[in-house]
């Protein structure tokens, strides 16, 4: 299949070395040559998503954050941004962090700011909409939100109201 599959792209119209596996492509019917590159589907739930290609929030937006800040740079910019002194030192950076507190305290802006800070794009998923109606929803979901957040990488997900869940 994969040989079958490299013919294919070697015959198309589309530009080969744009192709990926997993990529959806248009076909003739008639000779199965690739004719070009479709649009990724994904849950509507994640096109309703907020996407910020490049925020511009700064921490100097948020007051009397300073420790929370030198946290959030040490565990998810230094990471990011420096990703080979924690290889060589052979460190394993975290995979995520969670903020916590009343509502209007900075979290969103806080993830807004760092992603600015990586230069990295802000995926804003509210929590109630992983909420599955049928089984196998949620789960979905999740996965289609982590396809887009590879597709825009570098990506900060940012999942608010996770508490609403229960």
């Amino acid at each position: 299949m994969t040989s079958r599959l490299e013919k294919l792209k070697h015959n198309s119209k589309a530009e080969s070395d744009q192709l990926k596996p997993g990529d959806l492509v248009g076909v003739s019917k008639d000779s199965y040559l690739i004719l070009d590159t479709l649009p990724s589907e994904y849950d509507s739930r994640v096109k309703a998503m907020e996407v910020d290609e490049k925020p511009a929030e700064d921490y100097n937006d948020s007051g009397g954050l300073e420790k929370q800040i030198q946290e959030l740079v040490e565990a998810i910019v230094l990471p990011m941004t420096h990703q080979e002194r924690f290889q060589k030192l052979g460190i394993r950076p975290p995979k995520g962090i969670l903020l916590y507190g009343p509502p209007g305290t900075g979290k969103t802006l806080m993830a807004r700011a760092c992603a600015a800070q990586t230069n990295a794009t802000f995926l804003k998923l509210a929590g109630p909409q992983l909420v599955q109606m049928f089984i196998g929803d949620g789960a979905k979901l999740v996965r289609d939100t982590f396809l887009l957040a590879k597709e825009k990488s570098p990506c900060i997900i940012f999942i608010d109201e996770i508490d609403a869940i229960g």
